[in-house]
């Protein structure tokens, strides 16, 4: 069936959570909103699903976990269309990011066979210590606009894989690709209501049920660091485990010996993919004395020449999620404008319409501004200068935060000192892109706890059970 067709259901005329295009402002969809008691009782129903679904075994849900995967990478084009239609991403990096969500389920499904308990070695005769590892039980997700299919699969791949059932609350914003998740999930043969997505219009009611529901053993939350405290108090009520991957102030670090040229792609990679939204773009932009002006003038000039506009048009930078996330990222760059700083590119609201900004790159940004200190999420890059490699480190570990980092040089000492020094949970070194299904992502810091992708990411949805066999004895 096509995706149109799968998502038909769950459309509706009537009142309901209404999804609109950032670029035009013109509602595209409207769709089913849930109440908090109605989650209620999804999640209920998504429990009695659990069991039957737990008792397969790995290779039989990674059977439904492949086809999912083949399903979502055959609907491509329409996942990537729906994409940028809600969210405003250029619809090259929504193919882009259908191909990245897609590898989470394919690597769970495959390590989902291979969760494995230990043997240990006896503490005394007839007596046989072991561990095996069981899935944690129903789980939530709260997952965040700007990448609103891979954050989605991020957390459900592992739960599904590990036997869990879960249940997602998606953004306000973008629950049209989540939703066609969901109705592609259950034509790859996924039970009905072990996945349910659960679109709302108060999300903080919402939450509530999510993070302290009996029933309810893992919340997994992407967004906001204020947000995911509230969720972490509420979810200490009943001891639900948490996973938060939260807000960061990433900083992109170019030494005297680095490749300039290579910087350079790496920093538009790091800083304005998304129009600067995501939570692990490069924040502050750290150049050293000796680079520090051919750098900022080669970066400039790319980011001058990018194409702003409508991302379903093929352009390099799209719109903002929506107008007040515009009003935001004018008040920094004022702010540091009135404070000295200079835009040697861009600095002020796109003619594209409400939800637009020019790409930015400020030189003259100190520590002291804010827009040193505020996750930015727009395109704009503030180029900090210092001198020596421990200033650096020092600007670069002065914040609350620390999901990723990123650094260019080519010295080996410094390479390792440096990887070493960064308080962040990631660490590109000569890369602007880290992100994999292959590798653990998640930051130290108030950037969150625990870790997605990689085996960490399954182990985050199972628990340890220790069992002590005795009285083996003597045959």
């Amino acid at each position: 069936m096509s995706l149109p067709a799968l998502l038909a259901p769950y459309l509706i005329a009537g009142e309901g959570l209404v999804v609109e295009n950032p670029a035009t402002g013109r509602a595209i969809a409207t769709v089913r909103a849930y109440a908090p008691d109605e989650i209620a009782d999804i999640i209920a129903a998504a429990d009695a699903a659990r069991p039957a679904w737990a008792a397969l075994t790995a290779a039989q849900r990674a059977a439904v976990l492949h086809r999912w995967h083949g399903l979502i990478l055959a609907h491509t084009e329409d996942l990537a269309a729906i994409i940028t239609a809600e969210s405003g991403k250029p619809i090259g990096e929504a193919r882009g990011e259908v191909g990245y969500g897609a590898s989470f389920i394919n690597w769970f499904a495959e390590e989902a066979r291979r969760d494995y308990g230990e043997t240990i070695p006896t503490f005394a005769p007839g007596k046989r210590p072991i561990t095996i590892r069981q899935p944690i039980g129903t789980c939530a997700a709260i997952t965040p606009w700007n990448f609103p299919l891979a954050m989605i699969t991020r957390k459900a791949a592992p739960a599904l894989a590990a036997g869990c059932a879960m249940v997602v609350k998606p953004a306000e914003a973008t629950p049209l690709t989540a939703l066609a998740m969901e109705a592609l999930a259950i034509e790859a043969g996924l039970p009905e209501g072990l996945l349910r997505v659960v679109p709302v219009t108060d999300p903080a009611a919402a939450g509530l049920v999510l993070s302290q529901h009996p029933l309810i053993r893992k919340l997994s939350f992407t967004g906001s660091t204020r947000v995911g405290k509230i969720l972490m108090a509420q979810a200490a009520e009943n001891v639900v485990k948490v996973s938060l991957e939260l807000g960061g102030n990433a900083p992109f670090i170019v030494f005297d010996d680095a490749d300039l040229d290579a910087a350079v792609e790496g920093a538009l990679a790091a800083k304005y993919r998304n129009a600067g939204q995501t939570c692990v773009c490069a924040n502050r932009i750290l150049a050293q004395d000796g680079v520090h002006d051919a750098f900022a003038q080669k970066l400039a000039a790319r980011v001058a020449a990018m194409r702003v506009g409508d991302g379903a048009q093929g352009n390099d930078i799209g719109p903002l999620i929506d107008a007040g996330a515009v009003a935001k990222v004018a008040a920094l760059v004022e702010d540091a404008v009135a404070q000295g700083a200079q835009a040697i590119t861009g600095g002020a609201r796109g003619d594209q319409g409400a939800a637009f900004y020019q790409p930015t790159v400020l030189a003259g940004v100190t520590q002291a501004m804010a827009i040193a200190n505020t996750e930015i999420f727009g395109p704009v890059a503030p180029i900090i200068r210092f001198a020596t490699e421990a200033e650096a480190i020092a600007i670069a570990n002065d914040t609350p935060y620390g999901l990723a980092a990123y650094f260019y040089a080519r010295d080996v000492g410094r390479v390792v000192r440096v990887m070493e020094a960064l308080e962040y949970g990631m660490v590109g070194v000569n890369e602007g892109l880290i992100s994999t299904e292959v590798a653990p992502f998640g930051g130290v810091k108030q950037s969150g706890i625990g870790r997605e992708g990689s085996r960490h990411g399954l182990a985050e949805y199972t628990q340890v059970k220790y069992c002590l066999i005795g009285g083996i004895g003597q045959g």
